[in-house]
C-alpha cells in the first residue's frame, strides 16, 4: 500500500461515525480516532501510545474485550461493555472486536465501539420507574390512566367486530397478536384488554422492540446478574416487573431473531433466566404483542420466527386502517375537536364542508394518529368557529386530488391507468411519511429497493 492509500485509509478511520481503537500485540494503542475519544471522554493524545488497561483502569485482562481477543485470537461480536474511563466517567458501549493477523501471526486487535450510554441509562430509569409505580399498577409509567374499551371511538362494523374479539380475549390469559398499520390504535386496544381482564390491578408494562438495540433489549426484558458483563448489576427485567400482569411487546417483528428464540423459551416454560445467571425464576405474565407489518411479510423475509409467531398467534386482532372506516372519520374529527377545545380553551364547533370532503378523499396513511395531529395543528391556526381548508397542514392539501376513474381517461390503456394510480399512491405515502423510505415501504407493503426504483423512475422526490 503506497503513502496515498495509507493516507486515504487513515482519513476514513478518522471520519467514521463509530469509535475505532487499535492496539498492538502488547495492548499498546496504535490508533484511536476522534469518535472513540468523544465516546470515552478522553483526548486522542491521552490514549495513543498508552496501554489499554492504563487508559481504562476499571478493566482487567479478563474483562477488556481488546485484551481478550489478543489472548484468544477469536473475534467478539456485539459485546456490551460498561467501564469507567480515566476521569471517572461511566461509559457503556456495544463493541465488535477483531484480531489483526499478518501472515498468520497475531499482531494486534481492532475494536469498533458504538456508544449506548444514554440508551442504557434510559432503560435503567425505565426499570426503576416501573418498580416505583408498583403501588398504582393501573397507570402507565407516564402516569396516564390505561384505556378501556368504552373510550375507543368507532361506529365501523369491522372495527367493532375486532373490539368484540378483544373483549372476549380479555377474559383469558392467552397470548394475543394485534396487527394494524401505524396509528390504528393498537396500544389502546392492548391497554383495554388488560383493563378488562382479571389482571387489571396488576402491572401493565409496554416495550417497543424496535426502540432499543438487541444487546440491551435482552437485559431489559430478562434482567441481568452481577458480572454478566463488565459493569453489570443485579437487576430484574420487565418480565419480573410485570409479574401477575401484562407485558406488551410492540413491533415484535423488529426483535432480533436470536432474541425471539429466548422469548419463545420463556413463553413455553414460564421461567426467566437473567443474563449471566444460572437461576431460573418463575414468571406469571400475559404476553400481548403487536406489529404494524403484515406477519406474512415478516415471516417470508425471515424477520419473525415461525415458532414464535404461532405461539403468539393464539388470538389475532386485525385493526382496519382509517381509509377503510369512512364512517369513523367525521366521528373521530368531532371527538378530537372536543378534546383540543378542552386542552386549548377554545370553542371550535366543527369543520367546513370543504374540509369534510377533503377528509373523505384523503387516504390517511398515518391513520387515526394522523387525523388527530391534523386536527390539533388546525386548531393552532383557527381564529373563528370552523376549521377551514387553509388551517390544515400543507401535506394534506398536496395529495388530496381524487384519483382519476378509468372511464374518465379517454385514450388511456389499463396499464397506464394502473401506473398512474400507483404513482399517486406512492407520492401520497412519501409525503405523509416525510420522505422516509423505510416507513413508506413498510406502509405500502413493498421492498425498499422496489420503492427506490419507482421513486427514481417517476422522479417523485
Amino acid at each position: 500500500m503506497d503513502r496515498l492509500q495509507q493516507g486515504m485509509l487513515l482519513e476514513v478511520l478518522r471520519s467514521i461515525d463509530e469509535g475505532i481503537h487499535v492496539v498492538d500485540a502488547e495492548g499498546m494503542t496504535v490508533f484511536y480516532n476522534e469518535r472513540a475519544a468523544a465516546l470515552d471522554g478522553l483526548s486522542m493524545e491521552e490514549v495513543k501510545g498508552t496501554h489499554v488497561l492504563e487508559v481504562f483502569p476499571s478493566l482487567t485482562p479478563k474483562t477488556s474485550t481488546l485484551m481478550k481477543v489478543l489472548e484468544t485470537g477469536k473475534p467478539i461480536y456485539d459485546q456490551q461493555q460498561a467501564y469507567t474511563n480515566r476521569h471517572g466517567h461511566r461509559i457503556v458501549t456495544v463493541n465488535t472486536t477483531l484480531p489483526l493477523l499478518v501472515e498468520g501471526r497475531r499482531v494486534g486487535a481492532l475494536e469498533v465501539a458504538k456508544d449506548v450510554t444514554r440508551i442504557q441509562e434510559l432503560s435503567e430509569r425505565l426499570i426503576d420507574l416501573e418498580q416505583r409505580i408498583g403501588a398504582d399498577q393501573r397507570k402507565t409509567p407516564s402516569g396516564q390512566e390505561l384505556y378501556h374499551f368504552d373510550r375507543i371511538v368507532t361506529q365501523d362494523p369491522a372495527m367493532e367486530r375486532e373490539l368484540l374479539r378483544a373483549r372476549r380475549a380479555s377474559a383469558t390469559r392467552s397470548p394475543v397478536l394485534v396487527v394494524g398499520e401505524t396509528g390504528t390504535g393498537k396500544e389502546l386496544v392492548v391497554q383495554s384488554i388488560h383493563s378488562g381482564s382479571s389482571r387489571k390491578e396488576q402491572p401493565f408494562i409496554a416495550q417497543n422492540c424496535a426502540a432499543i438495540p438487541a444487546s440491551l433489549l435482552e437485559g431489559l426484558l430478562f434482567g441481568t446478574a452481577k458480572g454478566a458483563f463488565t459493569g453489570a448489576e443485579d437487576r430484574p427485567g420487565l418480565f419480573e416487573l410485570a409479574a401477575g400482569g401484562t407485558l406488551f411487546l410492540d413491533e415484535i417483528h423488529a426483535m432480533a431473531v436470536d432474541l425471539q428464540a429466548k422469548l419463545l423459551r420463556v413463553l413455553e416454560d414460564r421461567m426467566v433466566r437473567r443474563v449471566g445467571d444460572v437461576r431460573l425464576r418463575p414468571v406469571d405474565v400475559r404476553i400481548i404483542a403487536a406489529t404494524n407489518e403484515d406477519p406474512a411479510v415478516s415471516l417470508a423475509e425471515g424477520r419473525l420466527r415461525k415458532d414464535l409467531f404461532y405461539r403468539l398467534h393464539v388470538v389475532r386482532i386485525q385493526l382496519p386502517p382509517l381509509r377503510e372506516r369512512p364512517k369513523d372519520i367525521p366521528l373521530l374529527t368531532r371527538h378530537f375537536i372536543k378534546k383540543f377545545n378542552f386542552q386549548f380553551g377554545t370553542l371550535v364547533t366543527d369543520i367546513s364542508a370543504e374540509v369534510e370532503a377533503l377528509f373523505r378523499r384523503y387516504p390517511w396513511p398515518g391513520n387515526v394518529r394522523e387525523l388527530e395531529h391534523a386536527i390539533e395543528g388546525a386548531m393552532n391556526q383557527v381564529e373563528g368557529d370552523w376549521i377551514e381548508v387553509e388551517h390544515l397542514p400543507p401535506h394534506l392539501l398536496d395529495v388530496t386530488v381524487p384519483l382519476p376513474q378509468l372511464g374518465e381517461m379517454e385514450g388511456v390503456t389499463l396499464p397506464e391507468w394502473l401506473e398512474s394510480m400507483e404513482r399517486k399512491a406512492i407520492h401520497q405515502a412519501l409525503t405523509a411519511n416525510g420522505n422516509n423510505i423505510k416507513q413508506t415501504a413498510r406502509q405500502l407493503g413493498i421492498p425498499r429497493q422496489t420503492l427506490q426504483y419507482k421513486i427514481k423512475k417517476w422522479k417523485l422526490r
